[in-house]
């Protein structure tokens, strides 16, 4: 493994809060609306969490579900909830209401650790409106049909209690007198083979995917993606990715940890508070989707800043030019990951030459195994041939909640990713593209299935199908295309309002084209062949000179 992480018996979040304070202890760690945390300031309020958690009941292996914006309670809230013994389920808060409930449902959270208000939400009056059993409960006595498990409902942003809601304050001043030697025996029960936390993610599932991981593996792709990104204590890091994607976990806030670096820490993203943030804070390193970056190179205030303190960098950015960076000499884009392996699988370090990191996917990292494999046989392939991608190692899941694990992986131990890709003869991946429908706009997954089940309901349509259509800065499009019902007109803006009531707004279509049935590709058994549809979608989007999110179809090059 990697020289600068500890022994392997200290891979667990608990260790690592221990070992980063240990390294780096006075330095600033977190910086938010001109306030800072130390490393050591990180440690306490972590603790303060747990006592709180500890105090009231929770049991060890219990799952605590954190729903807030890239904030320092986040940050606390994840080491305290490990430091407790308990599982961290990081929310998505981009999620709709009922797509929040299905995730506290299924993952059996016992308690939630939550924001009040985030840009134009309101997080517990959407709770309440769907639970009305919390405002007649008591904190900690929670007893609702719909949520069995939970019991707890912590509230930021709230000034008093309101039914089963317990303000912030009253939650941490509530564990106060919890025994500290308790705390410390507690945190030393965890092992990095415990569970540790619990995401959940889009596949071609109807609903988002349980994905159980070990202690270990955010612990491990924190210490690796430092080391990867070559970062060090006087780097300053802004992210746009949110903590609760591996992405935002790992590669933003864990790695910045373990280099003793300072994370500059915006709630919610908006591009030009961003570039003032970049600016008045000397970033040197940005983690930001491609869509972002564009947003930042693009906006009003991008030429106006100077953003030259930021060095790390991809030169094909569209960052690079506003920050100065004009050689290729730093980049994480030859590597491959995914939820299931806490992000990344394979790589090579961000300082190898462009020439060796151009055309590929990287080797696979230390403790990681990679197969290409036939994807109906299951047989192996050898270099050079095109297959399934399958992967077993040290950051791999446990597997999917609720899921029996022979479904999950074969029987030594590998899961086929539905992704393609081949090994060349030196070991190296090269990735082709996925094999399943699953669509990847803007960072994020993508289920189809998850969007049509969303569209059962409304009468407009006859059939409606998901494909995804390639965009240069957000990887693809989310596009319906739609048959028609007779029972009346379909507008596409009154089907993208239906689904945003519905489902979190990076899967609502950035389009809706309407087609007749001669217009579309059918199999023997009259289904309709997916990736015909994604070909004529984009041809349609051609053929309109269509503009989605910056990008006009059609145009010179396209």
């Amino acid at each position: 493994m990697l020289a600068s992480q500890p022994d392997s018996a200290r891979w667990t979040l608990p260790c690592f809060l221990e070992d980063v304070c240990a390294r780096h202890g006075p330095r600033i760690a977190l910086r938010f609306e001109g306030g800072d945390f130390t490393y050591d300031a990180v440690a306490t309020q972590a603790r303060g969490v747990a006592r709180g958690l500890l105090a009231g009941g929770l049991a060890k292996g219990a799952r605590v579900a954190v729903s807030m914006g890239n904030r320092p309670e986040w940050v606390f809230a994840a080491f305290g909830v490990a430091l407790a013994g308990g599982i961290v389920v990081p929310l998505n808060t981009l999620a709709s209401p009922a797509e929040t409930d299905h995730v506290l449902r299924h993952c059996d959270a016992s308690v939630l650790l939550m924001q009040r208000r985030l840009g134009s939400r309101d997080f517990l009056a959407e709770l309440a409106e769907r639970h009305p059993a919390l405002e007649d409960a008591s904190p900690g006595l929670l007893r609702d049909p719909t949520l069995p498990s939970l019991r707890r409902v912590v509230c930021l942003g709230q000034s008093e209690r309101r039914g089963a809601v317990e303000p912030w304050g009253d939650f941490t001043w509530g564990g106060a007198g919890f025994p500290e030697g308790v705390l410390d025996a507690a945190a030393a029960q965890v092992a990095p083979s415990d569970d540790g936390v619990l995401l959940y993610s889009s596949g071609t599932t109807a609903h988002p995917k349980g994905i159980l991981h070990y202690q270990r593996a955010p612990v491990i792709q924190s210490w690796r993606f430092a080391e990867l990104m070559d970062l060090d204590p006087e780097d300053r890091v802004f992210t746009a990715q949110p903590f609760f994607w591996t992405a935002g976990f790992a590669m933003s806030m864990g790695a910045t940890l373990a280099a003793g670096a300072r994370l500059v820490l915006q709630e919610l993203f908006a591009p030009g508070p961003a570039l003032a943030l970049i600016e008045s804070e000397r970033v040197t390193v940005v983690h930001a989707f491609p869509h972002q970056e564009k947003a930042l190179a693009e906006h009003p205030d991008a030429a106006a800043r100077d953003l030259r303190s930021v060095v790390k960098l991809r030169f094909d950015s569209p960052l690079a030019a506003r920050c100065g960076v004009t050689e290729d000499a730093w980049s994480m884009h030859a590597s491959y990951g995914l939820t299931e392996t806490f992000t990344l699988a394979t790589a090579y370090p961000a300082r190898t030459s462009a020439a060796l990191r151009r055309g590929n996917s990287g080797p696979p990292l230390d403790g990681t195994e990679l197969r290409i494999v036939h994807p109906e046989t299951g047989a192996t392939l050898g270099p050079g041939e095109e297959g399934e991608i399958a992967v077993r190692g040290l950051t791999l899941m446990r597997g999917y909640h609720r899921v029996a694990p022979e479904r999950v992986f074969d029987p030594e131990g590998f899961f086929h990713t539905q992704d393609g890709g081949s090994l060349d003869a030196t070991g190296v991946l090269h990735w082709t593209g996925r094999l399943s429908g699953l669509i990847k706009t803007g960072g994020a997954n993508v289920s189809p299935v998850e969007v049509e089940n969303a569209l059962a309901e409304h009468p407009a349509l006859m059939v409606g199908l998901v494909v995804g259509v390639p965009h240069p800065s957000l990887g693809e499009i989310v596009v319906l295309c739609a048959l028609a019902a007779t029972a009346g007109p379909a507008d596409e803006t009154a089907l993208r309002a239906f689904l945003r009531e519905r489902l979190a707004a990076y899967k609502v279509p950035r389009r809706v084209l309407f087609f007749r049935e001669d217009e579309l590709v059918f199999t023997g058994n009259r289904k309709i062949q997916p990736a015909a549809l994604r070909d004529t979608a984009l041809r349609r989007l051609e053929a309109e000179r269509a503009t989605v999110e910056g990008h006009r179809y059609g145009s010179d090059g396209e």
